[in-house]
């Protein structure tokens, strides 16, 4: 009889112990279940949190831009215009040395250019208008790729250049696979002015004034403004 007693005590025990572990993990999982999801509510939290501050800087970035590119409108009106060293050049040749300048820039702050389109002397340019045979025009079509930063600080120097130009275009999308690079496309204007006798050569021939004959001795021309830089046709609009 002592003999199942000893059993017994031992079952008893081990129940014991059993119970008291199970006690424990049931104890363990009610505590630890509700952190877990916590931490795991935190996560989701975090990314949700993430992307929407990425999307946030994105549009401050964008005001930001927005309110350089009025400021670089303003400084603009004061800037001179590009003049070749050479006179009697084409569109092409004039242009060439001011996009060197600007090539100059996308090298400087590594940003990498996957295609790049000229249009020389384009129809629907006021310059072109209303003077053009005082500027070369060529607007100039790019896309790239580059960081936020790098692009921020290329968008900085092309405002402050020394010469007029004109951002006519910046669209930005992240990339998918790395949200931190930007595929851009960018259109600007580059703008040179022609020399004295090219202006003079291609100046329009003054209308007829109130029915008289189109004889120049009779009719006065219109001063030229000077080729060498000076309040740009958009801004006297």
């Amino acid at each position: 009889m002592e003999k199942y007693s000893v059993y017994l005590k031992k079952f008893q025990i081990a129940v014991a112990i059993l119970a008291a572990a199970l006690a424990l993990c049931i104890f363990l999982i009610v505590k630890t279940v509700p952190e877990a999801q916590k931490i795991m509510q935190l996560q989701t939290d975090y990314k949700t949190q993430s992307a929407s501050l990425a999307d946030s800087e994105r549009k401050l970035q964008d005001l930001k831009d927005a309110e350089a590119r009025k400021d670089a409108e303003s400084q603009n009106l004061s800037k001179m215009f590009f003049k070749p060293i050479n006179d009697g050049l084409d569109t092409e040749a004039a242009i060439a040395d001011e996009f060197a300048e600007i090539l100059q820039l996308i090298r400087e702050n590594k940003i990498k250019t996957r295609s790049i389109k000229y249009d020389y002397d384009p129809q629907d340019d006021n310059f072109v208008k209303n003077a053009a045979n005082r500027y070369h025009v060529c607007r100039v079509s790019a896309e790239m790729i580059a960081s936020y930063a790098n692009f921020a600080n290329f968008l900085r120097e092309l405002y402050k250049h020394e010469h007029f130009l004109e951002i006519s275009k910046i669209e930005i999308a992240p990339y998918e696979k790395n949200k931190r690079i930007l595929l851009v496309s960018l259109q600007i204007k580059l703008y040179a002015a022609k020399d004295a006798a090219t202006a003079a050569a291609e100046a329009p021939a003054p209308a007829p004034a109130n029915g008289q004959s189109g004889d120049a001795s009779e009719v006065p021309s219109p001063t030229p403004a000077s080729a060498d830089g000076g309040i740009s046709p958009e801004a006297a609009q």
